[in-house]
């Protein structure tokens, strides 16, 4: 899955204006959520847990501008609970925010 940081930068200087250091600090700020959507993921109790963290997610970057994310982020709320193959997909995604 590639990343596509011109689509986050563009959300966030469309909503912040030309300010690098709020922009880096929503940037991280996204990031985060997004980390902690995941480790929602993964200690999933139910289908119902699973689901709601990956729509949470999906979102998260839906909200950035975050398209390639948003898109797996629905596949995983498909995919079975703890699917290994969904859950290493979103890491690498996440990690390259």
């Amino acid at each position: 899955m590639a990343y596509d940081p011109g689509a986050i930068d563009a959300a966030l200087a469309a909503a912040v204006g030309d300010a690098p250091a709020l922009i880096a600090e929503l940037r991280l700020a996204f990031r985060d959520s997004a980390e902690l959507a995941l480790a929602a993921m993964a200690h999933a109790e139910s289908g119902d847990a699973w689901r709601v963290a990956a729509f949470r997610l999906k979102g998260l970057a839906a909200s950035f501008g975050a398209v390639r994310l948003m898109a797996l982020a629905g596949e995983a709320a498909a995919a079975p609970v703890h699917d290994r193959a969904v859950l290493a997909k979103l890491k690498r995604a996440v990690a390259r925010l």
